[in-house]
């Protein structure tokens, strides 16, 4: 590490970034596409986290940490030519069928932190009242394909029309990569 610093090379470090997005107020429709940004190939997502939230934003006497299923059946990710997950999420909340939706949850806190802890942090109750979050995994894409830039577009699909007052919420991680040089104090962005 000393010839390191004394060569004056600058050292690498990788570290996860992260963006939230909003988008204010969707249209009453059942169906919504949401191209939410164009990404550098460098700065493709690995981790998206899409929520619902009606008639709570600057509203103070509402908890602005609950969001709402607005009657949820699908949602898919699309970056340029893929899209995740591969299947339908085929949900119905009054049906009591979003396991695949705390699954999706519960997976990401595993594999994020890389900790073998089988509990999430919201238990499936807590989930449904302060959630439900779409978190989908997007972290296995093909590295082969190499594009200028990668267009990040989400579609929801509900079982009735979006209610008023619904903003969108769009959380994306992503990987980052800066050199440092320790004799200079010079920090480079590279991703």
């Amino acid at each position: 590490m000393l010839r390191a610093l004394e060569s004056g090379r600058y050292l690498s470090m990788t570290f996860r970034s992260w963006d939230l997005y909003e988008f204010p107020l969707l249209q009453s429709t059942t169906k919504h596409s949401w191209t939410v940004k164009a990404a550098s190939q460098l700065e493709k997502p690995r981790y998206v986290i899409f929520a619902l939230q009606t008639g709570r934003k600057n509203v103070m006497s509402q908890d602005v940490a609950t969001f709402d299923d607005c009657k949820l059946t699908n949602v898919k990710l699309h970056l340029n030519s893929e899209y995740y997950p591969y299947n339908d999420l085929n949900l119905d909340f009054e049906k009591n069928k979003y396991a695949i939706l705390y699954d999706m949850y519960s997976r990401f806190r595993r594999v994020y932190y890389g900790c073998d802890c089988a509990e999430a942090y919201l238990t499936t109750t807590n989930f449904l009242l302060r959630g439900p979050f779409v978190v989908i995994d997007c972290s296995r894409q093909n590295e082969s394909i190499k594009s200028a830039t990668v267009d990040v577009r989400l579609e929801c699909d509900c079982k009735e029309n979006i209610p008023v007052n619904t903003t969108a919420y769009c959380f994306i991680m992503h990987d980052r990569v800066v050199e440092y040089g320790p004799l200079t104090n010079v920090v480079r962005r590279i991703v």
